[in-house]
C-alpha cells in the first residue's frame, strides 16, 4: 500500500485540541483522521449500496403483486401476532 500525504488547514486552536483529545486516548491525529477517513468511505459506500439494493426490493415486491403473489392480510396477522406472543414469553421474567 503506497501512502500520500494529506494536508489541509485548520484553526491552531481546533488542532491543539485535536491532539490533546487523541493523546488522551493513546492515539496520534493522523490515526484518528485515518480511522474517520477508513469510516467515512465506509459509510458512502453503504448508502449507495442501499441506494442501489432498496428500488430492486420494491420492484421485485410490485413484480410479486403484478402477479398475484400476495399473502391476504389475515393470514399476516396472524403469522405476526404469534411472533409477538413468542417475543413477550421470551422477555418475560422467569417465575
Amino acid at each position: 500500500m503506497s501512502e500520500a500525504t494529506f494536508t489541509f488547514r485548520v484553526d491552531d486552536a481546533l488542532k491543539k485540541q485535536f491532539a490533546m483529545a487523541a493523546k488522551e486516548r493513546d492515539r496520534t491525529g493522523a490515526q484518528l483522521l485515518r480511522d474517520f477517513m477508513r469510516e467515512f468511505v465506509q459509510q458512502h459506500q453503504d448508502a449507495a449500496d442501499h441506494e442501489d439494493w432498496f428500488p430492486r426490493q420494491v420492484q421485485a415486491g410490485l413484480n410479486s403483486a403484478n402477479a398475484g403473489r400476495l399473502t391476504p392480510d389475515d393470514q399476516v396477522e396472524e403469522r405476526f401476532a404469534a411472533r409477538r406472543e413468542a417475543t413477550r414469553r421470551r422477555l418475560e421474567p422467569s417465575r
